[in-house]
């Protein structure tokens, strides 16, 4: 039997979007994809997924790794969206620590050099489809380098849940919600338990005061297998079709 066919594993999920029609409240949709460096038939297999569920993807490309073929295959896929993601995706925490590209032991002069010859690459390789979205690795920055980021021409942020910015502030920030990956055994995370997080994550969203409230993706097209597109395939198609449920577009959602 087939993911898409097991219809009991989504009825949590439609029962969940089903309260949120009930509270006349509304969920807008939007997915984020990281690691971009070239084009590949994965890319592909983003593309024609966001296309046939028209929902566009904003697509975090690595600055000083992204290859022409990137930028030549996005100009055919426009529901592709690049923004930068961190500088060569370095890892510069200290021995032990969780790893991040732009942690605090870093200075902040150090940063602003690295992030503009960054920036100036992409822009050079991707033109005007570049968005001005900052996406760190492994969705970590010290707050007190994303006070940096408006200087510098970023007009939003994505991290992952719970990262918050702080007094110094920042870009507008938008954050996924629910990874979709196992990072221990690098797979696709088990369907059922993505649909019990989902539906939590939801449940504590509906009882908040945003009536806009956003739901995050987080994908990594590279390293998905077939359970992890599978799981993809139904779920967005239970989510996109729900009446609770918008499609968001995250050039409106960071307010470009």
């Amino acid at each position: 039997m087939t993911l898409e066919a097991t219809d009991a594993l989504w009825l949590p999920l439609a029962a969940e979007l089903d309260r949120w029609s009930a509270a006349g409240r509304e969920v807008v949709l939007w997915w984020r994809d990281d690691d971009a460096i070239s084009a590949s038939p994965a890319l592909d297999r983003l593309s024609a997924l966001s296309r046939r569920h028209g929902l566009p993807v904003l697509l975090a490309v690595v600055p000083m790794l992204a290859e022409p073929s990137l930028a030549a295959a996005l100009r055919q896929m426009p529901s592709l969206l690049p923004c930068q993601h961190g500088s060569w995706h370095h890892n510069h925490a200290p021995q032990g620590g969780k790893k991040a590209e732009f942690g605090a032991e870093r200075a902040a002069a150090e940063i602003r050099r690295e992030l503009v010859e960054a920036r100036t690459r992409l822009c050079d390789l991707l033109g005007p489809a570049l968005l001005p979205v900052f996406v760190p690795p492994w969705n970590r920055i010290d707050p007190a380098h994303a006070a940096l980021l408006p200087e510098l021409g970023f007009h939003g942020l994505s991290c992952f849940r719970g990262y918050r910015l702080e007094p110094g502030g920042g870009p507008r920030l938008v954050n996924t919600a629910l990874d979709i990956m196992d990072w221990r055994a690098r797979l696709g995370r088990q369907p059922a338990d993505l649909v019990d997080e989902a539906c939590r994550l939801l449940t504590a969203l509906r009882g908040g005061s945003d009536d806009r409230a956003s739901f995050g993706l987080l994908l990594h097209h590279r390293d998905h297998d077939e359970t992890a597109w599978a799981f993809l395939e139904g779920f967005l198609a239970r989510m996109t079709a729900h009446p609770a449920v918008a499609n968001g577009d995250p050039r409106r959602l960071f307010g470009l």
